[in-house]
């Protein structure tokens, strides 16, 4: 079953594109982790809370991954320079899903 993580990551005015900025250095080192789905970094239409949504095959990919050395290295200058006031992370399994439909003869 999917699952689906959450980190809800809360950012000062104007430090958006900081986070940014570290989130593009550092995607590559997720995509090669067993079990992994996708990532997303949500900006805030309104507000400052920034949303990272990851997909894993399963808790276990999960933990492997927040429990690796890629994971701390890409956390590192976030423990040294901090751009977030505070940060919650969010659990799902993933029960349904829906993507779009194939429409038979369109564009053919």
């Amino acid at each position: 079953m999917t699952i689906v993580r959450i980190n809800a990551i809360t950012v000062p005015e104007g430090a958006g594109d900081e986070l940014l900025r570290r989130f593009e250095q550092r995607v590559g080192e997720v995509e090669t982790m067993a079990g992994f789905e996708g990532f997303e970094l949500l900006r805030p239409a309104e507000g400052n809370t920034w949303y990272v949504y990851t997909r894993w095959s399963s808790e276990e990919d999960f933990l492997a991954w927040v429990q690796s050395p890629a994971f701390a290295r890409g956390h590192a200058e976030a423990s040294s320079q901090p751009v977030a006031h505070g940060a919650e992370l969010l659990s799902f399994d993933v029960v349904l899903r829906a993507g779009p439909a194939v429409v038979k003869g369109a564009g053919q």
